[in-house]
């Protein structure tokens, strides 16, 4: 597969051990689709306090950077490299990714507390900022890639919008994906969620796409804890979610549940745009 100028993976590091299980994640992923890296690490006060070294210096953070590409390359057989900026945090991940082109990011995160302020609401910032698809992950480790991908459905039209990002990893791992439609039990969005469902099983039927669907349960606690659960029952490696801009920068309930599952299950993020074309590209 002949590798394009933007097949590209932008990961920023702090160089903390959930960031370098971003990178490991990153690189397998990179390795499968033949997509070649790029690390980002931004300087600033907050970026010193997780590094042990004191009177921190460019050398210092060179050196650290050139150990992990080598022993990345190495270990994947990957293409990678390193950018070093300095100031903002946000303004540096947005002018990295504007930089290369990155047509996914990966982005490490503590939980609700640590790397760089990536945590809570910044998770979104970021997305927001790149209008570039995010994986959220945690301290699991990526395994052989995404066989079981997690598609909750609701009532916004807006997730039609996940269905190419659906197609391209479901084939290009060949993986299952299983959707969740939310159950509502008012007439219009009972229908409204039954017509979006429908048109997106035409879509993957169309497109060879593996898939199971199983309803949610009015019963069984609120959405989210159903989609982490069943998530957690079938094994799954991905669960896919949109972003709303219209949030500004804070998290509903539904987001922090997802993103910071217990099982620290991988989500993709995915910003909704005005274009019929993804990152990732129509199939």
């Amino acid at each position: 597969m002949k590798k394009a100028k933007n097949d590209v993976i932008l990961i920023p590091t702090d160089f903390s051990e959930v960031c370098q299980n971003a990178i490991e994640h990153g690189a397998s992923i990179a390795s499968i689709m033949n997509y070649r890296l790029v690390l980002l690490h931004v300087v600033n006060k907050d970026t010193d306090k997780f590094l042990d070294d004191e009177n921190l210096s460019e050398e210092v953070i060179t050196e650290k950077l050139e150990t992990i590409v080598k022993d990345a390359a190495k270990t994947f057989n990957v293409e990678i490299e390193f950018l070093i900026k300095t100031g903002d945090l946000f303004e540096s991940i947005k002018e990295a990714n504007d930089t290369v082109g990155a047509k996914l990011i990966i982005l490490g995160t503590h939980g609700k507390v640590g790397f760089q302020k990536i945590t809570g609401s910044y998770v979104l910032k970021v997305i927001s900022i790149t209008n570039t698809p995010t994986i959220i992950v945690q301290k699991r480790q990526f395994s052989e890639g995404y066989k079981n991908i997690i598609f909750p459905i609701t009532a916004s039209t807006q997730d039609r919008q996940k269905v190419t990002w659906a197609i391209n990893i479901a084939k290009m791992f060949g993986a299952t994906v299983h959707m969740i439609p939310k159950f509502e039990s008012g007439r219009f969005y009972k229908n409204r969620i039954m017509s979006i469902t429908k048109q997106i099983k035409n879509l993957f039927d169309e497109y060879n796409v593996k898939y199971v669907d199983k309803v949610s349960s009015p019963t069984e606690g609120n959405f989210a804890k159903q989609v982490v659960d069943y998530a957690i029952e079938n094994e799954s490696e991905l669960i896919m979610t949109l972003v709303n801009k219209d949030k500004n920068l804070f998290f509903s309930s539904w987001d922090e549940k997802i993103i910071y599952n217990t099982s620290q299950i991988p989500v993709i993020c995915i910003n909704p745009v005005e274009t019929k074309r993804t990152s990732w590209g129509t199939p």
